[in-house]
């Protein structure tokens, strides 16, 4: 009996990469295909929809500097993986491979282009990542998550299809909770993120912040954030002081569920953050991580901005006095979080893994 077509689905070891391959490969495997996860070693600590048995370790590296000799080591990692990659694909023999960014998926993706494998890619930036731009030349066809990223590039534009960024079904089922603004007089929930690492930042700006709320808005708080274990006595002790209602973890597992039952959210805005705020419509605060080289944050908080789904503010101007300006007009006016909370949902797709599944077996020939 001849197996299903296998498609190979590239990511590094981070959740913005790994969650929408997740929700490809359950689409795939929905259709009657197979799927298998390559990867770098840290997607070993994963726990979704890939078991240890579905995952394939390749050698990769980040560029960490412009040394010579950080750039020659970064360059034989790269090529010992591409080498690694290559006699793997030759054993699996799949149909097609996509990546979806970071410098773990390029040794795989050249590898499939010299084994005359079909590649794709798929950028959830509103900007194409450094990795991806490189791979930008070697694959059949480009997916990304917004419209326009590559308008100014002919070149690649017309292998361009714009999908949205899959989402996993945990997303999905919280896309289903409506959006219930806040009472005058009752609970106002806050949930204040920072990333799969959290955000040392948050933990520097938001006790102040709330700290500098009138006694009214803060009787009605009730925080959950995101802190680091070093950053967590000092934040609590804030908290406790002023008789905050607040929930504090280094991180949280049922995050999508936690995104739908709160009225505010603060956060970095990262591919995946920012297409998830979209999916389930959730009005936001957003300050984009600065010193990125291609911005690519901050281009993806102006998406939801632009909107008029979520408030944009740049690190430099994210101070405990700004911050609490901000959530004590949107606790104010919550009909303003109604409205934000509806614009943002106008902005996600939620068959975006339907929409690549379409492009992947396109692709492949399926």
């Amino acid at each position: 009996m001849t197996p299903a077509p296998l498609i190979l689905l590239a990511a590094g070891g981070t959740g913005g990469h790994l969650f929408p391959a997740e929700a490809l490969g359950v689409e795939l495997i929905r259709r009657g295909l197979r799927v298998r996860l390559v990867t770098d070693a840290r997607a070993l600590r994963y726990s979704g929809l890939f078991s240890k048995d579905m995952i394939d370790v390749v050698p990769s590296e980040t560029v960490r500097g412009r040394s010579p000799l950080a750039l020659a080591r970064t360059g034989m990692l790269l090529v010992a993986g591409t080498a690694v990659a290559f006699n793997l694909i030759r054993r699996l023999r799949p149909s097609a491979m996509i990546g979806f960014g970071g410098y773990p998926t390029v040794p795989p993706l050249i590898a499939a282009r010299l084994a005359g494998v079909p590649g794709i890619i798929h950028d959830a930036n509103a900007v194409l990542g450094r990795a991806n731009r490189f791979l930008s030349g070697h694959v059949r066809a480009i997916a990304t998550s917004l419209p326009g990223v590559l308008d100014r590039d002919p070149a690649l534009a017309g292998k361009t299809t714009t999908v949205g960024t899959p989402m996993r079904p945990a997303i999905l089922a919280a896309s289903a909770v409506p959006y219930v603004q806040p009472a005058a007089d009752g609970p106002f929930r806050l949930l204040v993120v920072g990333g799969s690492q959290g955000a040392r930042v948050m933990s520097d700006i938001l006790p102040g912040a709330i700290e500098r709320l009138d006694p009214a808005l803060q009787s009605r708080l009730m925080l959950t954030q995101q802190v680091r274990d070093e950053d967590m006595a000092r934040v609590r002790a804030v908290y406790d002081r002023l008789g905050i209602s607040a929930e504090l973890a280094p991180f949280f597992t049922d995050l999508p569920a936690r995104l739908a039952s709160n009225h505010l959210i603060v956060s970095r805005s990262g591919a995946g953050t920012v297409a998830e705020l979209a999916a389930i419509g959730r009005p936001s605060i957003l300050v984009p991580l600065p010193g990125a080289i291609d911005q690519d944050q901050f281009a993806n908080a102006g998406v939801l901005s632009q909107a008029d789904g979520a408030l944009r503010i740049v690190q430099t101007e994210f101070t405990p006095d700004r911050l609490a300006s901000e959530i004590a007009a949107l606790g104010a006016a919550p009909e303003r979080l109604a409205t934000m909370a509806g614009n943002a949902r106008r902005v996600g797709r939620l068959d975006a893994a339907e929409r690549l599944a379409d492009l992947v077996m396109k692709v492949a020939g399926i």
